[in-house]
């Protein structure tokens, strides 16, 4: 009788060290979200919303949040074309020519974001660009447009060749091909790779900071201009809004069918290449 493979239990050090780790993650944020919603007075502990209150009835701080959503949706829809289209045109191209484009495409994913803030900053100011929410778009499209290809590619090495020989066969041309058979089958991906783009754009400061103009902020400028101050429950509240608008998308994300492609399509992009190469010899 085959003996059933038991795994071994993790030593106690490995646990103690992982509680401290996820101690030191979330402890902070849970802080902030209780100090959000309970204030102290007179010795008394009292549940309150009047910060969020406050913060949803600023003016300055509900502009900075259009701003944050326009800049973010625009780059997004912007950053989810062309690194699709991108990322068909690298998939379909030379192997050579794919290598190459491959490792450009993750220049922004290796470069310290100062550096990249500071490239863009300077090229701005080459093409005189007047610094703005449009210079701010501009900027997170260059750094989402990784993501996205990155996305998209990962499943696009899954799918089967034969489905776009099938439909040229049965007289459809290129654009045909395109619309009915690999968009469709790359609408997870290409979901997975806008809202990855988006939530990257949402909580950006530092690229932000740097390419912003004047009187402009987005709502993660504002809040650290705000905390030069000192932080304050109402800043406190804030920082709960964001962090709960982006849990919001980040748990859309993991029950859409996009959270599959995007952290297993490269899995089994690997694999059906083994299995091509063992057919092949």
């Amino acid at each position: 009788m085959a003996h059933e493979c038991v795994r071994p239990k993790a030593p106690k050090a490995a646990k103690i060290v992982l509680w401290a780790v996820l101690i030191l993650l979330y402890l902070p944020i849970a802080v902030m979200l209780l100090s959000s919603v309970f204030s102290v007075h007179g010795g008394h502990v009292q549940a309150t919303l009047n910060w969020f209150i406050e913060v949803l009835s600023d003016s300055n701080l509900m502009s900075a949040l259009g701003n944050s959503l326009l800049v973010g949706i625009s780059s997004s829809v912007l950053a989810t074309v062309f690194g699709t289209a991108a990322a068909i045109a690298l998939h379909r191209g030379s192997s050579k020519l794919k290598t190459v484009m491959d490792s450009l495409s993750m220049v922004s994913l290796i470069f310290p974001e100062i550096v990249f803030a500071l490239s863009l900053l300077a090229w701005f100011f080459i093409l005189q660009l007047d610094l703005g929410l449009q210079t701010v778009v501009i900027a997170h499209v260059s750094f989402s447009l990784s993501y996205v290809i990155m996305t998209v590619n990962s499943r696009l090495v899954t799918l089967d060749p034969a489905l776009e020989d099938a439909a040229r066969d049965l007289g459809a041309g290129e654009w045909t091909v395109l619309r009915t058979i690999i968009v469709p089958l790359l609408a997870p991906a290409i979901l997975g790779g806008f809202i990855l783009s988006f939530l990257l754009s949402f909580d950006d400061f530092l690229i932000t900071y740097f390419v912003n103009g004047v009187g402009q902020d987005t709502l993660p400028v504002k809040l650290y201009t705000a905390m030069k101050m000192g932080v304050s429950p109402k800043l406190n509240a804030l920082s709960s809004l964001m962090f709960l608008m982006t849990l919001s998308v980040l748990i859309f994300l993991f029950r859409s069918s996009a959270f599959r492609v995007l952290f297993e399509g490269s899995t089994e992009g690997r694999d059906l290449d083994g299995r091509q190469e063992k057919e092949n010899l």
